[in-house]
């Protein structure tokens, strides 16, 4: 039999390997033809946008003129700003009630669809519903819940003894009267998320804990809460994101008030920016949201791996 070096010394040998290697590895340009306008798109939308943005941050901008390059005036102006302060306090306060809500909630509303109890395919469909609503119809809607002297909320509780409760016109009550609709409407999602995870989850481990003599409570701590670990994770990283961006629910309902009570980042990057036109302090305040979110996300990221 032939040494491998005497093969490899055949004249031409090497390069016909090299053709017949390139030609295995041929690209389907195809594919690419598909994504090329999206791609497009996404640069001239997307990424210039961010990259302009992340400029603006730099400069003292109003629209009307080109832009005066400021370094990091914007920046320590933030660290000056009370309202500033308020918004980003409050986002950390959505997400502290926003998160835990929909991630215990979208929880029990999954266990109890993927026991196929009573009316679990009807509840199925109630639950997702508000997802599939405008954040602005939500709101509408929330404000009239929620209002202080004819809201439906209060109306019940009254029948209870419990006077009634200035959910949007507090500075006490306003932002938990934001959550309160926040979480009503992003638990459609979750819900699905948590139900496909549990549906995912094998018959034989539940059948086995039960032979074991497990209880349902047993169960669902060793068994099913293990195996839908990383939909938590992703559902916790998505909301704490959307949490932070929160915008719309705030500009309906309250509007940020009262006093910036219920403001959000996102709010006040609106009115500053476009109400305002202070474009390079709304882009510096942009940032260091993007730097928030990206801080916190990385810190659930890493909790859920040390767990795992």
């Amino acid at each position: 039999m032939e040494s491998m070096k005497t093969i490899y010394k055949r004249p031409g040998l090497i390069s016909r390997l090299r053709r017949a290697t390139w030609k295995d590895q041929r690209i389907d340009w195809s594919a690419y033809v598909f994504v090329f306008p999206f791609f497009i798109l996404f640069i001239l939308f997307t990424l210039v946008a961010i990259i302009f943005g992340a400029y603006i941050a730099f400069t003292n901008w109003t629209v009307m003129g080109a832009p005066q390059w400021v370094g990091l005036e914007n920046f320590q102006n933030i660290f000056r700003d009370e309202w500033a302060y308020k918004a980003f306090f409050n986002v950390i306060r959505y997400g502290l009630l926003i998160v835990p809500g929909v991630v215990i909630l979208g929880i029990i509303f999954a266990t109890y669809v993927n026991q196929r109890w009573y009316l679990s395919g009807f509840v199925r469909a109630a639950f997702y519903s508000p997802n599939v609503v405008s954040a602005t119809v939500i709101g509408l809607v929330w404000v009239w819940i929620l209002d202080t002297q004819f809201g439906l909320l209060n109306n019940y509780l009254g029948k209870i003894g419990i006077p009634n409760v200035p959910w949007l016109t507090s500075t006490k009550w306003s932002w938990i009267g934001v959550s309160i609709a926040s979480i009503w409407w992003d638990l459609g999602f979750c819900f699905v998320l948590f139900l496909a995870a549990l549906q995912e989850i094998p018959v034989e481990l539940k059948e086995a804990s039960a032979i074991d003599g497990a209880n349902r409570l047993q169960t669902f701590w060793y068994i099913t809460l293990p195996h839908i670990r990383p939909t938590i994770s992703m559902v916790i990283t998505l909301q704490l994101i959307a949490t932070l961006r929160i915008f719309s629910q705030v500009y309906v309902m309250t509007n940020g008030g009262p006093a910036g009570s219920s403001s959000s980042v996102i709010h006040y990057i609106f009115t500053e920016g476009i109400v305002r036109f202070r474009l390079g302090y709304t882009s510096a305040i942009s940032l260091c949201l993007f730097v928030l979110i990206l801080i916190i996300t990385l810190i659930q990221q890493l909790l859920f791996k040390e767990k795992d």
